[in-house]
Protein backbone atom coordinates (compact mmCIF):
# COMPACT_ATOMS: atom_id res chain seq x y z
CA UNK A 1 0.00 0.00 0.00
CA UNK A 2 1.08 3.53 -0.80
CA UNK A 3 -0.47 6.59 0.79
CA UNK A 4 -0.32 9.85 -1.16
CA UNK A 5 -0.95 13.32 0.21
CA UNK A 6 -1.33 16.16 -2.29
CA UNK A 7 -0.79 19.79 -1.35
CA UNK A 8 0.03 23.21 -2.74
CA UNK A 9 -3.10 24.21 -4.57
CA UNK A 10 -4.76 27.58 -4.25
CA UNK A 11 -6.38 30.57 -5.92
CA UNK A 12 -4.09 32.58 -8.19
CA UNK A 13 -4.38 35.10 -10.97
CA UNK A 14 -3.65 34.26 -14.58
CA UNK A 15 0.05 34.28 -15.30
CA UNK A 16 1.03 33.22 -11.79
CA UNK A 17 2.87 30.09 -10.69
CA UNK A 18 2.14 27.34 -8.19
CA UNK A 19 4.07 24.31 -7.05
CA UNK A 20 2.19 21.19 -6.06
CA UNK A 21 3.66 18.49 -3.86
CA UNK A 22 2.78 14.84 -3.41
CA UNK A 23 4.24 13.08 -0.40
CA UNK A 24 4.24 9.29 -0.55
CA UNK A 25 4.53 6.83 2.29
CA UNK A 26 4.19 3.09 2.72
CA UNK A 27 5.61 0.31 0.56
CA UNK A 28 7.44 2.33 -2.06
CA UNK A 29 9.20 0.59 -4.90
CA UNK A 30 12.37 1.90 -6.51
CA UNK A 31 10.80 1.25 -9.91
CA UNK A 32 7.63 3.25 -9.26
CA UNK A 33 6.00 5.56 -11.78
CA UNK A 34 4.41 8.79 -10.60
CA UNK A 35 2.02 11.08 -12.37
CA UNK A 36 -0.22 14.10 -12.09
CA UNK A 37 -3.74 14.19 -13.45
CA UNK A 38 -6.39 16.87 -13.23
CA UNK A 39 -10.16 17.04 -13.43
CA UNK A 40 -12.13 20.17 -14.19
CA UNK A 41 -15.85 20.45 -13.41
CA UNK A 42 -17.91 18.49 -15.88
CA UNK A 43 -14.88 17.00 -17.56
CA UNK A 44 -13.06 13.69 -17.39
CA UNK A 45 -9.83 13.26 -15.52
CA UNK A 46 -6.92 14.04 -17.82
CA UNK A 47 -3.21 13.34 -17.81
CA UNK A 48 -0.86 16.19 -16.98
CA UNK A 49 2.63 14.80 -16.43
CA UNK A 50 4.53 11.67 -15.42
CA UNK A 51 7.99 10.68 -14.24
CA UNK A 52 9.65 7.48 -13.16
CA UNK A 53 11.35 7.09 -9.80
CA UNK A 54 14.37 5.53 -11.49
CA UNK A 55 14.70 8.31 -14.05
CA UNK A 56 14.35 8.18 -17.81
CA UNK A 57 12.69 11.44 -18.63
CA UNK A 58 9.51 13.33 -18.04
CA UNK A 59 6.28 13.20 -19.98
CA UNK A 60 3.73 15.96 -20.45
CA UNK A 61 0.36 16.62 -21.95
CA UNK A 62 0.58 18.94 -24.92
CA UNK A 63 -1.57 21.50 -23.11
CA UNK A 64 1.04 22.02 -20.38
CA UNK A 65 4.30 21.34 -22.19
CA UNK A 66 6.76 24.16 -21.63
CA UNK A 67 4.76 25.59 -18.72
CA UNK A 68 4.58 22.72 -16.22
CA UNK A 69 7.52 20.72 -14.92
CA UNK A 70 7.41 17.48 -12.95
CA UNK A 71 10.24 16.50 -10.64
CA UNK A 72 10.92 14.12 -7.78
CA UNK A 73 12.95 13.89 -4.63
CA UNK A 74 13.44 10.18 -3.97
CA UNK A 75 14.99 10.79 -0.56
CA UNK A 76 11.81 12.54 0.52
CA UNK A 77 9.48 10.25 -1.47
CA UNK A 78 7.94 13.39 -2.91
CA UNK A 79 6.83 14.36 -6.40
CA UNK A 80 6.40 17.96 -7.45
CA UNK A 81 4.56 19.78 -10.20
CA UNK A 82 5.82 23.28 -10.91
CA UNK A 83 3.13 25.15 -12.80
CA UNK A 84 3.99 28.40 -14.55
CA UNK A 85 2.03 30.83 -16.70
CA UNK A 86 -1.24 29.51 -15.35
CA UNK A 87 -4.44 30.31 -17.19
CA UNK A 88 -8.12 29.74 -16.55
CA UNK A 89 -8.06 26.45 -18.45
CA UNK A 90 -5.72 25.06 -15.81
CA UNK A 91 -8.45 25.37 -13.17
CA UNK A 92 -9.11 21.87 -11.84
CA UNK A 93 -8.56 19.49 -9.00
CA UNK A 94 -5.06 18.05 -9.37
CA UNK A 95 -4.37 14.48 -8.31
CA UNK A 96 -1.10 12.72 -7.71
CA UNK A 97 -1.03 9.15 -9.03
CA UNK A 98 1.32 6.28 -8.32
CA UNK A 99 2.08 2.83 -9.69
CA UNK A 100 4.65 0.77 -7.86
CA UNK A 101 6.15 -0.64 -11.05
CA UNK A 102 7.45 0.83 -14.25
CA UNK A 103 4.60 1.93 -16.51
CA UNK A 104 5.38 1.57 -20.19
CA UNK A 105 5.42 4.79 -22.18
CA UNK A 106 2.22 4.06 -24.07
CA UNK A 107 0.31 3.74 -20.79
CA UNK A 108 1.71 6.71 -18.89
CA UNK A 109 -1.23 8.89 -19.90
CA UNK A 110 -3.84 6.33 -18.85
CA UNK A 111 -5.39 6.82 -15.42
CA UNK A 112 -6.13 3.10 -15.09
CA UNK A 113 -2.39 2.37 -15.16
CA UNK A 114 -2.02 3.89 -11.68
CA UNK A 115 -3.02 2.10 -8.48
CA UNK A 116 -2.85 4.81 -5.86
CA UNK A 117 -4.20 8.34 -5.83
CA UNK A 118 -3.91 11.38 -3.66
CA UNK A 119 -6.95 13.16 -2.29
CA UNK A 120 -6.57 16.00 -4.77
CA UNK A 121 -5.73 19.67 -4.41
CA UNK A 122 -7.78 22.48 -5.95
CA UNK A 123 -6.14 24.91 -8.33
CA UNK A 124 -8.22 27.91 -9.35
CA UNK A 125 -6.92 30.48 -11.81
CA UNK A 126 -8.79 33.75 -12.10
CA UNK A 127 -8.59 35.77 -15.28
Amino acid sequence: QVLLVDSGGGLVQAGASLKLSCAASGSISSSATMGWFRQAPGKEREFVAAIRRSGGGEYYADSVKGRFFISRDNAKNTVYLQMNSLNSEDTAVYYCAWHNRRVIQSQLRVAEAYDYWGQGTQVTVSS
